[in-house]
């Protein structure tokens, strides 16, 4: 090869490794802006909010509220704060709270979703008005007694739903009574067991039963006048309805037209009305078995009158009138010889 050539390739190469060295120096020369490090940006104390809106008589439970972080200079001394740290609101008020005395309490005005919640909003067991604001709109508080028996051995508790069965001895003309047993409201709340309206739990947490005498529920005016007549009838006793029936009967519901859900309605229109729907007390055909349906040796009606039954009253009214009119005889003793006289016939 020719020598000038060979010294043209060296150059060319040695060129051409410097331009890269070169070109790497400046793009790795250039030093990128070095981020400040962000402050991390103040918040406020915890309040407490609503996790789902709570209409007027709602029971507060652990999943009805949360703590969200809220700006310190919009802090009201009425709002629940988190921890004894923050328990202080913009003026120094004392606003902390535990979420176990929140527990029971009753909604006294509405409260949306992400709302906070204010102490006068809300309302405590034994507090004045508490079984009123308890209370849907239009319904009313009524009490029924109770025993181990008729109470499911202490297992019901505020806000379950219960049936209300009435036991009772229908008495025939003649024979043993007929004993039946009678569903006559359904889904029926309750509100509290005795006086309590809460439900105590032991120190790991677990509910405890207790017995009690007095279950009051929620109804309706005249469902309240029904259950008054029919703790004069007879015994009544709860039974304890299933979270999932409410569900079942609400379906049927819709099946037969019962509800009629309003075209072009929204989601949260249609959630609302059956909503509304599965916490109504059902007061419709009711359910029965008579003694008949448990026992051969019972009575399944009540045994009509019979001919023999029919021909016994007639003599035993015979019976009566011979009496009367023999009242109205005077007997006349003559000589020895006695003669009946027929007062009635010389008036």
């Amino acid at each position: 090869m020719d020598r000038k050539k060979v010294i043209l390739l060296v150059a060319a190469l040695l060129i051409a490794a410097i331009t890269a060295f070169l070109a790497r120096s400046m793009f790795t020369g250039a030093a990128a802006p070095t981020a400040a490090a962000a402050k991390p940006v103040e918040t406020g104390p915890k309040v407490m909010v609503a996790t789902r809106a709570l209409p007027v008589g709602t029971i507060i439970n652990a999943e009805s509220f949360r703590y969200q972080p809220w700006p310190k200079e919009l802090v009201e001394d009425a709002y629940f704060i988190e921890g004894p740290g923050a328990s202080e609101g913009p003026d120094g008020a004392a606003g902390a709270m535990s979420p176990d005395e929140l527990i029971g309490t009753v909604v006294r005005n509405a409260i949306t979703a992400g709302q906070p919640i204010t102490k006068g909003s809300l309302v405590k067991p034994g507090d004045r008005g508490f079984l009123a604001a308890a209370l849907g709109p239009g319904m009313r508080a009524i009490t029924v007694p109770v025993s181990a028996l008729t109470g499911v051995a202490g297992f019901i508790f505020p806000g379950d739903r219960v049936d209300l069965v009435l036991t009772q001895n229908i008495a025939g003309p003649g024979g043993p009574p007929l004993k039946v047993s009678e569903t006559i409201l359904r889904n029926m709340r309750v509100l509290a067991t005795d006086q309590r309206s809460t439900n105590t739990v032991d120190e790991a947490g677990n509910t405890v039963v207790r017995k009690y005498k007095l279950v009051t529920m929620e109804a309706t005016p005249s469902i309240a006048e029904r259950i008054t007549v029919a703790q004069s009838l007879g015994t009544i006793s709860l039974s304890l309805r299933s979270l999932a029936d409410n569900a079942a009967e609400l379906e049927q519901a819709l099946a037969t037209g019962e509800v009629n859900i309003p075209e072009g309605a929204t989601a949260e229109q249609e959630a609302a009305i059956m909503k509304k729907i599965a916490q109504r007390p059902i007061s419709g055909k009711s359910t029965y078995t008579t003694g008949g349906d448990v026992s051969r040796f019972q009575r399944s009606s009540i045994p009509a009158q019979t001919p023999l039954a029919i021909a016994s009253e007639n003599v035993r009214i015979q019976r009566q009138v011979q009496k009367v009119v023999s009242s109205q005889t005077v007997r006349v003793s003559r000589a020895g010889a006695e003669t009946v006289v027929d007062v009635s016939r010389r008036q």
